[in-house]
């Protein structure tokens, strides 16, 4: 490692200077953009040790290899066999401390925008600080008095938290569907051609949702019993048949000329995807076969035998969970993304039909920026005019993902019996709060159509 690379991690993790590797041949970061990573690592850490305190299996492992276990534990004060640091309560206790991290910068950034003031430059640097702050508030957590009035408040709050964090995602979603057909109709120079693609796209989400409604019914129903999935599957596809039904109807036309099959179509999809992962996380239903043995029914066969390796599974399906998390965390603090959420769109003649419309870069892209090499890694630094995205809604948006991460990984309100090696066992409490989630994206979806409708005298944006 080059002595000027050093000086810049220095800087970084001392000073105010932009986080970059030292490999010359990685491409151009931005200063926004090596931020949120930053903020991003953070999360994933704490959301790892999270993991680790749920997991018997390291628990027990550790027992076995670790010597002199019993006694560091005690040293620690952590009980005889350390059992103060895994389970449900230390996961609360970690993702307090986590949740109190993002909350309190937060309040601390509100109202920035410009990236040369003092609190500015505390968010975009001094990273080995907020490492060890963040450290403190973790394990602060453990040692807050009266533990059981403690997990039991913070429980209902993470609860809200997480409800928050499934809502915003959902809202965006329904933006996103009415952001991408906007952008698809508005280059008349080439309409028939994003025409074209419109179509093209529109047939192939509503023949996804189809087949994925055929093959539920096919799988998860069977001619006696499974009536929980039989009315779920109808009642969801009614839902995805009446709203797109009412998104070409000429009422609502005569009102928005821009609603249409693809916004209905995605929003198909999605409702098909989380039905399909409420059958999934259903506890599984047991009936007599003749020969007075248990068997599962309502469940597709393969899936029993997917399940016997419950570590493949269980890794595999938590990295693509929290990556999905984190995937949302990061989509959803763009300036774009905050300006949606209080209904505040781009104009529409500004709209530029493009095929990667959601990757549009924050601020000004071809604006001439500071640059600076320091032996490695070549840091852009794009916010000297101005901060390119919502420093306060940034942090916000990781303080709910820290109380949906907390809820998530310890199922909700099944959190006695929680454990992430049997993280897709199926539980009452996660089938229901992905129900529930469907219906609300159709609501919400439903609301932009009908709301025109219902305020007249109101300017509607989507």
């Amino acid at each position: 490692m080059s002595a000027p690379c050093c000086a810049g991690q220095l800087a970084c993790c001392c000073g105010i200077a932009a986080c970059s590797l030292c490999c010359k041949c990685c491409p151009k970061i931005k200063q926004s953009t090596s931020t949120r990573f930053m903020y991003a690592l953070y999360f994933i850490l704490v959301t790892i040790i999270c993991c680790v305190m749920m997991s018997t299996t390291v628990a027990n492992e550790m027992k076995t290899h670790i010597p002199f276990y019993k006694e560091m534990c005690k040293s620690i004060q952590a009980g005889e066999m350390c059992e103060k640091l895994v389970g449900y309560s230390a996961v609360y206790k970690v993702c307090f401390g986590m949740a109190c991290f993002f909350f309190l910068f937060s309040l601390f950034t509100i109202k920035i925008n410009s990236s040369k003031s003092c609190r500015a430059y505390v968010h975009n640097g001094f990273w080995l600080f907020k490492l060890i702050l963040l450290a403190a508030m973790c394990s602060g957590a453990f040692f807050i008095p009266d533990q059981d009035t403690f997990l039991n408040a913070w429980r209902y709050v993470g609860a809200a938290g997480g409800f928050l964090f499934i809502a915003i995602q959902l809202i965006l979603l329904v933006e996103f569907a009415h952001k991408w057909n906007k952008n698809w109709t508005a280059d008349a120079n080439h309409k028939q051609m994003w025409n074209g693609l419109l179509a093209l796209v529109t047939l192939i989400l509503y023949s996804v949702a189809v087949a994925a409604l055929v093959l539920m019914a096919l799988f998860y129903t069977r001619s006696e019993g499974c009536m929980y999935n039989k009315v779920l599957i109808g009642v969801n596809g009614g839902l995805c048949l009446f709203v797109s039904l009412v998104a070409i109807s000429p009422c609502v036309q005569n009102r928005q000329p821009h609603s249409g099959l693809l916004q209905s179509g995605i929003i198909s999809c999605y409702v098909m995807y989380l039905t399909f992962s409420a059958l999934s996380s259903k506890p599984p239903e047991t009936i007599l076969d003749e020969n007075n043995r248990n068997i599962t029914v309502c469940v597709p066969e393969f899936s029993q035998g997917l399940h016997r390796d419950e570590n493949l599974v269980t890794g595999l399906g938590t990295t693509i969970l929290f990556g999905c998390i984190l995937y949302s965390c990061l989509t959803s603090t763009t300036r774009a993304s905050s300006e949606a959420l209080r209904g505040i769109y781009a104009a529409p003649e500004t709209e530029v039909a493009r095929c990667c419309f959601c990757c549009v870069p924050d601020g000004d892209a071809d604006a001439e920026e500071h640059v600076e090499r320091r032996g490695g890694q070549t840091v852009i630094y794009d916010e000297k005019k101005g901060t390119v995205y919502s420093y306060a809604y940034f942090h916000f948006v990781f303080f709910l993902a820290s109380l949906y991460v907390m809820m998530t990984v310890t199922h909700w309100f099944h959190y006695e019996s929680a454990q992430i090696e049997k993280f897709f066992t199926g539980t009452w409490s996660i089938f229901w709060i992905k129900m529930v989630s469907c219906w609300v994206c159709v609501g919400l979806y439903l609301w932009t159509l009908v709301a025109p409708l219902c305020c007249p005298t109101r300017e509607f944006s989507v």
